[in-house]
């Protein structure tokens, strides 16, 4: 206890200390610093080369520098040296950048013989003139200092032919997983994308474990919805037109949030664990508003890494139909729903139907990026949400410690107001990070942000003009092309054929930009390298896709399209080859207009598209049966469908996915939807567990679906022994018989391995069971061996579930020992022998005898036919009774005759 009251008392003092000194620096007036004489400082540099020894082709991280820092972080040692031998003799020198503050810095060197090198770090002399505080006499001094030239000691790297090992990284998931991921995971952010808004094209990478059937995880009411009941055949109202219901949806890091606006007041906001569908809270944002985007910002600096999840929330209050009033945007802890920041004046336009502008991206870090281009007075800004000083621990650079740690929590700034000047912000603007002089004449307006350069374009029906402007940080502003196509002026003009953006290759890939013509109903492909015209679609698609137009994703170099027409076009984008069609076909003309259901495209994940149906203004009662599809992209066959399910909402919000989970509303019966892959338990039992060699056993158990779904009450009384698992195949009609009480439909349950390990330690395949639509297994085995089996049972898995298995055991016992046990005609013959003997009384057999030749004549029997062989037991058996019948009437006739 002492030594502990020790320790906090000094560092209370260093801590009262700090404080003192930094009132002391705050409180003194700005004065001229004083000169001091020149001094001279001994050095000592120093090399450490990790990791050591080393394979061949391995790199190796040098930290190379002197043991004098910096008090600011944008300063640094120049002109360091690293000079090298290898195994041969032969030498080298690395030239090393500018060190950091702390006086050294990394090098990445791979050494490519096997013998030992040796290193040494070279440190040249040099001045470097500093102005700080002398805490004796409270006065700026400039001190210019003389740093003397040092050398490290010398480092032998040692190189071996075999490579050295690294962390073996972790294998994707096989069981039902949950958040938080362990940050050691790191191969799992494959699966584990979140959903932070309007995808760019509507590609969603990193869900690699997109659901491959339709199995359901859960459901959960959002608000009164189906049959209504009594009233018709209608339903609740589903939010359609005008009126959509679960608007704004998101999903972050595994965490999902919703709401079912549908004009009334307040929003409340639901937010629910993906993966379990539990409830975490409720909220209603500022003035009712949903999350206009989310947002992962990693964080990264000199002193602190990570990455801070947010809801953004705009707010507007004033002004009138027109615009006006004051914008501010509030920052939500997406962990808790808690306000952690506000920021108002954010120079960022947004789209009119949610998500950003044009000119607005997601930068590479999660910060959100706004390009304003202005092409009439000839300049480009570039603002940036985490380049504003004010959320910082301290505005300045000076206070490094400050100026390196995010600190907004309860702040609330002018996100493009005055700010000091530092590197990052030289127009003394909060935000802006870059202004620069483009190209003038640019017509047109922002179109797209691609990785490295913003798409242009003014499109007209004589002609389409686009242009590229650099956003890399060497060449920022600087014109990448500009190039004009002279339309087809016979059928784009001649025709009236309305000609709009379609889309662009996301990031940069492919380097095509899409055109669409209305009315001709055809896409036209345009190079993002230098504006050139590529290709025109060859055919047009069907009519009905005039209206309303088309819905669009661009991924794994396919252009997808479809709309009312309900067919799927797929397109090879940098030819535009049509690759592949798809029907959504409607078999009982329950669609009024047409012969397939109108679609939209909700994402791509997984090399795969996922669609539903939606409508402008559905009628009620609704159309009976709207399918949710998911087709293979490199041939459009279904992976799977599911009719009637999942009915998607033209007002509202679309199924959305992140986890590799996804999530939507079904307007059939408003509820909340999760779908992916499920949880499986097995079982496996042997009634009699302890048999006699020889004997046979059966084998049972079952294999059921755990899904957090499975838990509701409801399906608890419809399902008192658990919900079955069934096979992919029948996956669709078995969830709407499970979650949407469907009737019950002929279905094929899963496959069991059945293996063992029998006494002596062998393993062996006992075989392949099915279950029933139950969930239950039976098989037959015979085991060989005396001893203790393990008997395991394996589900291994299928696209609708993660696999289970367990184990049981059998013990087998000696077979039973043989009796010597006389036949009857042994014991007949011995108890003849011990009877009496009498004179003058016949044997059984002339009794027998004696009793046939009394029985009265019969006329001749018919030929008795061929006894068929399946019939030869069940007649030996009825003989060998009339015969013992026979041979009992004769002795008990023998028996009267004696007395």
């Amino acid at each position: 206890m002492k030594e502990l009251y020790s320790k906090t008392k000094l560092s209370t003092i260093a801590l009262i200390l700090v404080l003192t000194i930094s009132a002391t620096l705050v409180a003194l007036p700005a004065a001229t610093a004083q000169e001091v004489e020149p001094q001279s400082k001994t050095t000592y540099a120093f090399l450490g080369a990790v990791p050591n020894p080393v394979g061949k082709g391995q790199p190796v991280l040098l930290h190379v520098g002197i043991t004098d820092y910096f008090d600011s972080a944008e300063k640094g040692w120049d002109g360091l040296t690293v000079s090298v031998k290898d195994p041969e003799g032969i030498e080298s020198t690395l030239t090393i950048d500018k060190t950091d503050s702390t006086g050294g810095t990394g090098y990445l060197f791979t050494p490519m013989k096997v013998g030992t090198y040796t290193l040494q770090t070279h440190f040249p002399a040099q001045w470097w003139n500093r102005t700080t505080l002398n805490f004796w006499t409270m006065q700026f001094e400039t001190v210019h200092m003389y740093y003397e030239s040092s050398v490290s000691d010398v480092v032998e790297l040692v190189v071996q032919e075999d490579s050295i090992p690294y962390y073996p990284g972790n294998k994707l998931p096989s069981d039902y997983w949950t958040r938080p991921i362990d940050s050691q995971l790191r191969e799992w952010t494959t699966i584990s994308a979140s959903w932070l808004g309007t995808l760019t094209n509507l590609y969603a990478p990193n869900n690699e474990y997109a659901p491959d059937t339709a199995h359901i995880l859960w459901t959960k009411p959002f608000t009164m919805g189906g049959l209504a009941g009594g009233v018709g055949e209608h339903s609740f109202e589903a939010g359609d037109a005008y009126k959509g219901k679960w608007t704004g949806s998101m999903i972050v890091a595994g965490m999902l949030y919703y709401q079912h606006y549908s004009g009334r007041q307040p929003v409340v906001y639901h937010c629910v664990d993906l993966h379990t569908g539990e409830e975490l809270w409720t909220k209603t944002f500022p003035s009712n508003q949903t999350i206009a985007c989310a947002q992962l910002m990693y964080w990264s600096t000199y002193n602190y890494h990570g990455v801070f999840a947010y809801l953004w929330v705009i707010e507007t209050v004033g002004g009138g139909p027109f615009g006006g009033g004051i914008t501010t945007w509030h920052a939500f802890d997406a962990y808790t729903g808690d306000l952690v920041y506000s920021m108002t004046n954010v120079p960022v336009q947004m789209g009119w139907f949610g998500g950003f502008g044009a000119g607005t991206t997601i930068g590479p870090k999660g910060e959100i990026l706004s390009y304003n281009v202005n092409t009439r007075q000839g300049y480009m800004t570039v603002w940036n949400s985490t380049n504003i000083p004010a959320l910082y621990g301290s505005p300045t650079t000076a206070e490094s410690y400050g100026y390196g740690s995010w600190m907004p929590e309860g702040k609330s700034v002018n996100a493009s107001g005055p700010t000091p000047e530092t590197p990052t912000n030289p127009f003394e603007l909060a935000g802006y990070q870059a202004n620069v002089t483009i190209e003038a004449g640019l017509t047109g307006s922002v179109q797209a942000v691609l990785d490295d350069r913003i798409i242009g374009a003014s499109i007209s029906q004589t002609e389409v003009t686009s242009w590229a402007l650099s956003i890399e940080p060497d060449s920022l502003g600087e014109t990448i092309y500009k190039y004009t196509y002279d339309a087809p002026a016979s059928y784009w003009a001649a025709g009236n054929v309305s000609i709009g953006w379609g889309a662009a290759t996301p990031n940069g890939e492919d380097g095509v930009f899409v055109l669409w013509a209305s009315e001709t109903r055809k896409y036209y492909g345009f190079s993002t390298e230098n504006g050139h015209f590529l290709w025109e679609a060859e055919d047009s698609e069907q009519y009905l896709n005039y209206y309303v137009g088309t819905n669009r994703a661009i991924a794994y170099g396919r252009l997808f399209s479809t709309g009312v027409s309900g067919t799927v076009y797929c397109y090879n984008i940098t030819t535009g080859d049509l690759l592949w069609t798809y029907e959504a076909y409607d078999p009982y003309q329950e669609i009024l207009w047409a012969n397939n259901w109108w679609g939209i495209i909700d994402f791509v994940a997984d090399g795969k598209i996922y669609i539903g149906h939606e409508e402008h203004s559905v009628i009620d009662p609704k159309p009976r049966g709207a399918p949710y599809y998911c087709l293979d992209i490199t041939d459009g066959s279904e992976v799977w469908r599911i009719n009637g399910a999942f009915r998607q909402s033209h007002w509202g919000g679309n199924a959305i996915i992140g986890d590799s989970i996804m999530a939507t509303q079904n307007t059939y019966d408003q509820r909340v939807y999760a779908v992916g892959k499920g949880a499986t338990t097995t079982t496996v039992s042997i009634q009699n567990d302890v048999v006699s060699l020889g004997s046979s056993v059966m084998i049972k158990g079952t294999v059921m679906d755990v899904s957090p779904g499975t838990e509701d009450a409801a399906l608890q009384i419809r399902f008192p022994n658990g919900v079955p698992a069934i096979s992919d195949g029948d996956m669709s009609e078995w969830m709407q018989y499970v979650y949407m009480q469907f009737g019950i439909p002929d279905a094929t349950g899963v496959e069991v391995k059945l293996e063992a390990i029998d006494p002596n330690g062998k393993y062996f395949d006992i075989g392949t069971a099915t279950t029933d639509t139950s969930g239950n297994y039976g098989f037959t085995f015979k085991p060989d061996v005396e001893g203790k089996y393990m008997i395991m049972a394996t589900f291994y898995g299928s696209g609708g579930y993660y696999g289970s298995t367990t184990t049981t055991y059998l013990a087998v016992d000696p077979a039973p020992e043989e009796l010597d046990i006389p036949s009857a005609e042994e014991i007949a013959q011995e108890t003849i022998s011990q009877l009496p003997a009498y004179p003058d009384v016949p044997s059984a057999t002339q009794v027998a005898q004696e009793t046939i030749s009394q029985l009265p004549a019969y006329p001749e029997m018919p030929e008795i036919p061929e006894i068929p062989a399946y019939l030869t037991i069940d007649l030996v058996i009825i003989a060998a009774v009339a015969i013992a019948v026979i041979i009992g009437i004769v002795s008990y006739l023998a028996l009267r005759k004696e007395k």
